[in-house]
C-alpha cells in the first residue's frame, strides 16, 4: 500500500480528458487515491477537450470508466457520486488563445465556489504535437503560478513521447521551460510507477547480501526484456509507424529499468540524488559509432504468423500501417556501461511486438565458479545462477542455484527460490498512475525524468538511428509473429555462455 501521503487542496486539470488514457488510467487512479484518503477533502478535477460535452456528460462518462477500470469495486454508490461531483468540464482547443482565457475564467470560478487555494496540477494527456503550444498558451493566459515558497503552486505532468529524436526533445524542452520552471515539470514514465520497478531500489540497496556481488567480478551479463504479444490493435498503427520499437520502448521504459539496475547508490532517496545517479549511469553509455551500431544492434519487423494457435497478420497488413513500412517492431541492443563496476559486462536489451507472450523482466546472470569442483559435470549441466526480477506479469523475484539431487550419486539440479508479490503481501498493489499522480500532487519528482536524463537518452538512441540510416535495410519482415524475434539477434551474444532467455 501507499504510505499515508495526502495532497494539499488543489485543482487537477486534465487536457485530453475524453481520450483513452484519461478514461482507462487517470480518472480511475484519481478515484482510487480519493477513496484511499490520499486526496484532500477539497479538490476539483477539470477536464479540457474540444468535444461538445457538459459537466454532466463528463461525469457520466467518467463514472462508467471508474466502474470499469478502478482497482476494486467502489464501496458505495454515494462514494462514487461524491467523487464525480468534483469533476467539471471546459471545452476548448489546445491551440486557441481564447480557449485558454476561457479556461482561466472557469478555473477561477470553480476555485472560488469550492474554496480552493489555487494550487494547480496540469496533466497533458494529449497528442505530442500539442505539448508546446498548450504550455505556451497556458503562460499567455496566465493560468500558471510562478515558483514561490509562498502562495499557490503550479505543476505540469507531460506524457511520453518527450520528443521524436534528440533535436526535437531539446526544442520541446526549450519551449516547455519557456512557460514552466524545470522544478515544475514532471515528465512521466509509468514504468517507474510500477511496484516491481521501484522494488529494484529496495532489493539492491536494502539487502547487504546482493550489493557486494553487483559488479563485473561476479556478474557475466544482464538481460532486460519487454515482450509484447499484441500487435497494432486499437488503430495504434497510426502512431507506431512513425515511432518504432526503439523510440516507443527503449528510449524510455527500458532505459529507466537499466538505470535502476546499474546505477550507483544515491546519497539519499530524494529526487535530485536519484536522478543524478540515473544521469551518471546514462553518461557511462557512449553513443555508438555506425560500425558499433552494425555489430551491437539488431532490428526486426514481424510478418504473418500464429499466436496461441490463431493466425495473425504481419505488421505491413495492420490497420493504418504503410504497406511498404520499414519501421522496426523489434529491437535488440548490446550496451556497454563504461565504469569500474560494469567493465566487461554486456547489457542485452530487447523489446518486440507479436512475441509469444507478454512479459517484462530483468535477468542478472552470474559467472560460473572460478574452479569447477564437479569435474565430471559439463558446463551445461552445472548451470549459472540467475537472478530474475519479473516486472509483469506475476510480479516477483526468483533466484536459481544448484542443489544436490537426492541419491547416492553427486548429481546437481537447478532449483529456485521464488518470491511473488501477490502471495507474500496479499493486497493489490496500487496502479502505477496512482503513485505517479500522487507524487505530482505532493511535489515529489523522484520517479519523473529530468531534462538532462531525457537529453542523454536521446543522444544514445539518435546515434543508433543514424547508424541504421547508413546501413542497408534488413529484409523485412524478418521474424514471424508468435516467435521470439529475428534469429540474427543471437549474434549479439557471441561471447557469453547463454543465449537469450526463453520467458
Amino acid at each position: 500500500m501507499l504510505a499515508r501521503k495526502v495532497a494539499e487542496p488543489c485543482t487537477i486539470v486534465v487536457f485530453g480528458v475524453t481520450g483513452d488514457l484519461a478514461r482507462r488510467k487517470l480518472l480511475p487512479a484519481l478515484f482510487n487515491l480519493a477513496r484511499d484518503g490520499h486526496l484532500p477533502q477539497s479538490f476539483a478535477i477539470v477536464g479540457f477537450s474540444r468535444r461538445e460535452w457538459t459537466d454532466e456528460k463528463l461525469r457520466e462518462e467518467m463514472g462508467a470508466a471508474i466502474r470499469e477500470h478502478s482497482r476494486s469495486e467502489p464501496d458505495s454508490e454515494r462514494e462514487t457520486e461524491d467523487f464525480l461531483s468534483r469533476i467539471y468540464y471546459a471545452k476548448g482547443e489546445l491551440d486557441k488563445t481564447e480557449s485558454f482565457l476561457n479556461l482561466k475564467a472557469r478555473l477561477e470560478e470553480i476555485e472560488k465556489t469550492d474554496r480552493l487555494p489555487g494550487n494547480r496540477l496540469f496533466y497533458l494527456a494529449t497528442a505530442p504535437e500539442f505539448f508546446a503550444p498548450a504550455t505556451e498558451l497556458m503562460k499567455a493566459a496566465k493560468i500558471i503560478h510562478p515558483v514561490s515558497s509562498a502562495g499557490p503552486w503550479a505543476r505540469l505532468i507531460i506524457e511520453k513521447p518527450f520528443g521524436h529524436d534528440l533535436e526535437s526533445a531539446r526544442q520541446l524542452n526549450t519551449q516547455v521551460r519557456g512557460a514552466f520552471n524545470e522544478s515544475q515539470i514532471y515528465r512521466i514514465d509509468h514504468y517507474l510507477g510500477k511496484e516491481t520497478t521501484q522494488n529494484i531500489l529496495a532489493f539492491r540497496f536494502a539487502n547487504s547480501i546482493f550489493e557486494p556481488l553487483w559488479n563485473s567480478r561476479y556478474i557475466e551479463q544482464v538481460q532486460i526484456t519487454v515482450a509484447e504479444s499484441l500487435g497494432m490493435e486499437g488503430r495504434r498503427g497510426q502512431y507506431y509507424d512513425t515511432a518504432g520499437a526503439l523510440r516507443d520502448m527503449v528510449q524510455n521504459h527500458l532505459f529507466q529499468v537499466l538505470c535502476l539496475i546499474a546505477m550507483e547508490a544515491p546519497a539519499s532517496l530524494d529526487a535530485e540524488s536519484l536522478r543524478d545517479e540515473k544521469v551518471r549511469l546514462l553518461r557511462a553509455i557512449r553513443p555508438m559509432t555506425p560500425q558499433e551500431v552494425a555489430s551491437c544492434t539488431v532490428r526486426g519487423q514481424y510478418g504473418p504468423g500464429s499466436l496461441n494457435g490463431a493466425p495473425v497478420k504481419g505488421y505491413r497488413e495492420e490497420e493504418l500501417v504503410d504497406p511498404d513500412s520499414t519501421t522496426e517492431t523489434y529491437a535488440a541492443l548490446r550496451l556497454a556501461v563504461r565504469n569500474w563496476r560494469w567493465r566487461g559486462v554486456p547489457f542485452f536489451i530487447r523489446t518486440g511486438k507479436r512475441l509469444p507472450k507478454r512479459a517484462s523482466e530483468v535477468a542478472v546472470i552470474f559467472r560460473h565458479p572460478p574452479h569447477q569442483v564437479f569435474e565430471d559435470l559439463s558446463v551445461e549441466e552445472a548451470r549459472q545462477n540467475v537472478l530474475v526480477i519479473r516486472i509483469q506479469p506475476d510480479e516477483g523475484i526468483s533466484l536459481s542455484f544448484e542443489a544436490k539431487r537426492p541419491g547416492l550419486k553427486m548429481n546437481l539440479q537447478n532449483v529456485k527460490m521464488d518470491f511473488r508479490y501477490g502471495r507474500s503481501f496479499g493486497t493489490p498493489a496500487p496502479e502505477a498512475y496512482e503513485r505517479l499522480l500522487l507524487d505530482g500532487l505532493i511535489g515529489d519528482a523522484s520517479l519523473f525524468t529530468r531534462a538532462d536524463e531525457v537529453d542523454r537518452a536521446w543522444e544514445i538512441i539518435s546515434a543508433i538511428h543514424a547508424g541504421w540510416s547508413e546501413a542497408p535495410l534488413p529484409d523485412f519482415p524478418n521474424y514471424a509473429a508468435g516467435t521470439w524475434g529475428p534469429e540474427e539477434a543471437n549474434r549479439l551474444m557471441h561471447d557469453v555462455d547463454t543465449g537469450w532467455r526463453r520467458l
